[in-house]
């Protein structure tokens, strides 16, 4: 993981707001979320079971996160790289998954594997962040 440094930390803005916007950027919403924090995930890029993301966090300063119109706030974007098994899974409960479809998606082998390149990454982070702080500038405090 490699935190960034960007003027989006501490803004504030809603989250439907926000939400449509950062779509429009390649951003989508973590389904696996809480009411009072989730985060946005940007694909930098992806090669066979590797991923790299820009990951931004918000945290729900007032409603409940999901809801239009409840303000969030910014943490800290970083970049991580996701290393996922893209063959067949065969731990135990494999059998049930496959007859019976409950997981469709299997586990990262690393949720934080070692990033190469990192300057490459972070220039590609940052750019992203760029464009998205000039999108969302007149909504943000």
């Amino acid at each position: 993981m490699i935190k960034l440094q960007s003027e989006i930390e501490g803004k504030r803005a809603t989250f439907g707001a926000i939400d449509n916007i950062l779509k429009s950027h390649g951003c989508s919403f973590c389904s696996n979320f809480d009411y009072d924090q989730g985060k946005f995930d940007a694909l930098l890029w992806r090669d066979g079971g590797e991923s790299i993301y820009l990951r931004i966090p918000v945290y729900v300063v007032n409603g409940y996160l999901d809801h239009p119109n409840a303000t969030i706030e910014f943490g800290t974007p970083f970049v991580i790289k996701h290393i996922v098994n893209i063959g067949l899974d065969y731990d135990a409960h494999s059998l049930v998954t496959a007859t019976t479809g409950l997981a469709q998606f299997q586990e990262p082998i690393d949720k934080d594997g070692y990033i190469d390149d990192k300057n490459r990454w972070v220039q590609a982070a940052n750019n992203k962040l760029n464009d998205i702080l000039t999108s969302i500038s007149g909504l943000v405090q």
